[in-house]
């Protein structure tokens, strides 16, 4: 009798999950890594209840790296002639670049292009090549930026999270994102009657950002023989976790 009772109990609540509480949840705060947002959709087992169960963990990180591009461009009557003008140019740029142990350098996009006269003929020609120097170090960065501009002006400033960074706060908010979902999920138990949970299947989603840094741009020539200063912003990193619970009924 005492099981009979204890199934019709499971099959009555049950049916009153899904057809009166078909979506329950806690709206979206902005959690700065602590107050992370939940939500809850209920489905049925056909022995027990299955609580479908999301959340998550926000924390705004601050942009630690900035990546520096550097342009040159030339115009001269042969194709030869403007590539070997912009050869040398980056030679001698990532050279003094990489001597600075505290930058990485690297070359970026490099492109010639023939310029047309009226007629249609070629008249000339011109190329373009960028290199890009990253550092943590915002000091160091504007610095080399200022002495390298005498050969290649600064033509973009890009600010962003260090991959350390970001996977340091994503551990972080990993483990309050997991606590709320064992929190929630032992509220829902509790709230419909049952003593616990038992976890059915688990996801998680990290790397999440709500903001994305836009580049700063620069007009070349604009920065000539100077060191501008350099502050980045900052982005908001989200973890959530997803996953089903079975609820398990009381203790006979």
């Amino acid at each position: 009798m005492q099981t009979a009772f204890l199934n019709a109990r499971r099959n009555v609540l049950a049916a009153a999950v899904v057809g009166v509480f078909g979506v329950f949840g806690v709206a979206p705060v902005s959690a700065q890594g602590q107050s992370p947002v939940v939500e809850t959709v209920y489905s049925l087992s056909t022995e027990s209840p299955i609580a479908t169960l999301s959340a998550s963990a926000t924390s705004q990180v601050e942009q630690d790296t900035v990546r520096i591009t550097l342009s040159t461009q030339v115009d001269d009557v042969s194709r030869e002639k403007v590539s070997a003008s912009i050869d040398r140019v980056l030679e001698s740029v990532l050279k003094q670049a990489r001597a600075e142990g505290r930058v990485k350098a690297s070359s970026g996009n490099y492109r010639v292009w023939p310029m047309h006269a009226d007629n249609g003929k070629i008249k000339g020609w011109q190329g373009r090549a960028d290199v890009l120097i990253e550092s943590s170090d915002f000091s160091v960065a504007s610095a080399l930026a200022g002495q390298l501009s005498d050969r290649m002006a600064i033509s973009n400033l890009y600010f962003f999270v260090s991959t350390a960074a970001r996977e340091g706060a994503e551990a972080a908010l990993l483990d309050q994102a997991a606590k709320a979902f064992t929190q929630r999920a032992q509220s829902t138990a509790k709230a419909f009657g049952y003593q616990g949970f038992r976890i059915k299947e688990l996801a998680l989603d990290g790397g999440g950002a709500d903001y994305v840094p836009m580049p700063r741009m620069m007009l070349a020539g604009a920065a000539e023989k100077s060191s501008p200063p350099l502050e980045g912003g900052s982005e908001n990193i989200t973890v959530s976790v997803r996953g089903s619970v079975y609820l398990l009924p009381e203790s006979k």
